[in-house]
């Protein structure tokens, strides 16, 4: 079967691409990059499969085309306790033994991996498909911790290493992460896309600053949500919105700060939606307080309604989303004063807020899904052995 689009040649025969992921049945955004990919995939002639270790009779929570095969193997990992915890040691046999026979059934020509659990251990030696690793979070805390390791604890590290160097293709989705992984060279840098329609865009006409991700450590909303006390005193008539779920223990703290803080009425965590681009086209801008991210699509989401956006400049990911002072504001990272400042200093200059929000709509045009899948599809031809 052969597809063109334009003068280039997408698919030479009908490829066979399985996704490996844990669930897809909760908000976040590998779940939903990997919806999207596997949509396009389908529309365009792949026959797609999913294989999730623990979807618990949940629909996805993401739209999925009727071509696509959702496979469970209905391992259910304890995701409370180590991969090497007794129980999750012996569901992992379990999980070998289900894969190992799936994939003998269905002989795909990819295997794409956003898993971390034990498949990333074992995928490589079970089967003959050229193999890929997908990366969605940044290595910059992982290195950190290996280069400080010490006896046994050096070993982990030099058998990921060994594993990483068995993927045919590891994928990652910045320069700065690939530099994580030198001296390898199997890895390639693919973004994360988005669809772009260029309608209903953001008027910036309301108060409203939005943050999304889901309610955990590495998102710092307790620093964001202290930095907005600064902006309360300044402007009370801007409320923060904060858009997703997580950790139940960390929501019910940030919800004690707030009341603390005396923010009830300037701060509403708003729980998951999925509607976050309408809640967007509603807001006058967006703001990150994460410790790290690797290359978060709630930036792109973000700037395709137009909104500029203010971010701690973690590692690694706003920094190559965002131009600092052309199309949002980078920060120092986790200085909850500078990043008071840098959201008063935009609600403040509304000739700049705009100008900012008009240059993210031309920024964010680089990550077109339909230009960044098309260097999916490229490796694919270049890889396919056929």
């Amino acid at each position: 079967m052969i597809l063109s689009k334009g003068d280039r040649v997408i698919i030479f025969y009908r490829m066979k691409i399985v996704y490996l992921i844990e669930q897809l049945y909760k908000h976040g955004g590998a779940e939903k990059i990997l919806s999207q990919k596997a949509n396009f995939l389908a529309k365009n002639g792949y026959e797609v499969y999913i294989i999730t270790t623990g979807q618990k009779n949940h629909k996805p929570v993401y739209d999925l085309d009727k071509k696509i095969n959702l496979i469970d193997l209905n391992i259910n990992y304890n995701t409370n306790k180590s991969y090497f915890y007794p129980v999750n040691f012996l569901k992992g046999i379990n999980h070998f033994v289900k894969l190992k026979k799936i994939l003998k059934k269905i002989r795909p020509d990819f295997i794409i991996l956003l898993s971390d659990a034990y498949d990333y251990y074992f995928l490589t030696f079970i089967t003959k498909a050229v193999t890929f690793k997908e990366f969605h979070s940044s290595r910059y805390f992982y290195l950190l911790a290996k280069n400080n390791a010490k006896s046994i604890k050096r070993f982990k590290y030099k058998l990921h290493d060994i594993i990483n160097n068995r993927f045919n293709k590891l994928i990652v989705l910045n320069e700065d992460e690939k530099r994580m992984f030198e001296p390898a060279n199997n890895v390639v840098i693919i973004p994360n896309g988005i669809e772009i329609t260029g309608k209903n865009i953001s008027k910036l006409n309301n108060k409203i600053a939005i943050a999304a991700g889901r309610i955990a450590p590495v998102k710092a909303f307790d620093k964001l949500i202290t930095a907005w006390q600064q902006i309360a005193q300044v402007h009370p008539d801007w409320q923060l919105q904060i858009y997703g779920e997580g950790d139940e223990q960390l929501t019910k703290k940030l919800d004690s700060l707030i009341q603390k803080l005396k923010l009830t009425n300037r701060v509403c965590l708003c729980g998951s939606t999925n509607k976050l681009t309408k809640k967007m086209q509603n807001a006058g801008l967006y703001v990150m307080s994460s410790v790290t991210e690797c290359f978060p699509m709630v930036l792109l989401e973000a700037q395709a309604v137009g909104l500029p956006i203010i971010s701690f400049d973690c590692p690694f990911g706003p920094r190559n989303i965002i131009a600092d002072n052309i199309n949002g504001l980078l920060v120092e990272n986790q200085n909850i004063d500078k990043l008071a400042d840098a959201i008063i200093k935009v609600i403040n200059n509304k000739e700049k807020q705009i100008e900012m929000g008009q240059n993210a709509l031309i920024n964010v045009q680089q990550y077109q899904f339909d230009k960044v899948m098309q260097q999916w599809i490229d490796l694919f031809n270049q890889c396919n052995s056929r």
